[in-house]
């Protein structure tokens, strides 16, 4: 799909795309609200598995930009969704944070140390090696091990450091076992998002600002998939992906109030 007309519903990258480093971007508030008075089914989605919604709709607030917790979809309740969509009431060990541990007990699942049916490895600032042997020894007992995100690093005042996907390394290295990721690009973390509002993928748009995970993903759960250049892609970054987003914008103040034909699309634009 390439037609902005047909768009009833909306997903959208958080970091990059609404805020940049605690601060909105032009365009996200009067966006949000122009979404929330019309009606329009939206989520705001993050990789993030550390907070809850509730926790990110107060720090997305004190930042500017006030996003409803029920618009939040993160890869924690994305990941518990689809745990509890393949056991329900089952078990699992958790490497994370309340984020994925809420999400879980949510869905009715129980968290225990003795014979988990998953071992669910997310984001946490206190990685333990304690906890990561357990996880270790629980996957080559039969647990299935299950990542929120690929992500290998994530940004901290001092610099980049180690986040799931390194982690999950870690474990791969010693079990032999691969994770399945369900958080972006896995395109299933979009596909449960759009089953929480009631969405389809043929009225379905993405927004984002990473050609590998957003716009790949959006591709892949056929999405009409928007880029915005106020986060990771420049146009440099797309020349390297052999597949292209439907419109590439400067910003997500270029959605507002829009029809389709007010902005170029990226087949006028090449």
């Amino acid at each position: 799909m390439s037609n902005r007309g047909d768009v009833e519903c909306w997903l959208t990258d958080m970091d990059g795309v609404l805020v940049h480093e605690n601060t909105p971007l032009p365009g996200a508030q009067e966006l949000i609200r122009q979404w929330l008075d019309s009606g329009t089914p939206f989520l705001v989605l993050t990789n993030n598995s550390i907070f809850t919604p509730r926790d990110l709709a107060a720090r997305l607030r004190a930042s500017g930009l006030d996003v409803p917790e029920d618009r939040i979809w993160t890869s924690a309740l994305a990941t518990a969704d689809f745990c509890a969509s393949q056991i329900p009431g089952g078990s699992a060990f958790v490497i994370g944070e309340s984020g994925m541990t809420n999400a879980l007990h949510e869905v009715g699942f129980t968290l225990t140390e003795t014979a988990p049916d998953y071992v669910v490895v997310g984001e946490t600032r206190n990685y333990s090696f304690e906890a990561i042997t357990k996880a270790i020894r629980l996957i080559n007992d039969g647990a299935r091990f299950i990542a929120t995100n690929p992500d290998a690093t994530g940004p901290s005042a001092d610099g980049p450091m180690p986040a799931t996907g390194a982690i999950s390394a870690l474990i791969t290295k010693a079990t032999g076992k691969e994770p399945y990721v369900v958080g972006k690009p896995n395109p299933m973390m979009f596909r449960s998002a759009m089953n929480k509002i009631g969405a389809h993928s043929e009225n379905t748009a993405m927004i984002g600002d990473r050609m590998d995970t957003d716009i790949v993903a959006g591709i892949e759960a056929g999405l009409h998939t928007v880029l915005v250049l106020t986060g990771i892609s420049d146009q440099a970054e797309i020349e390297r992906y052999p597949f292209r987003p439907d419109e590439i914008l400067d910003g997500v103040h270029q959605l507002l109030a829009s029809g389709p034909c007010e902005t170029e699309l990226l087949g006028d634009e090449l």
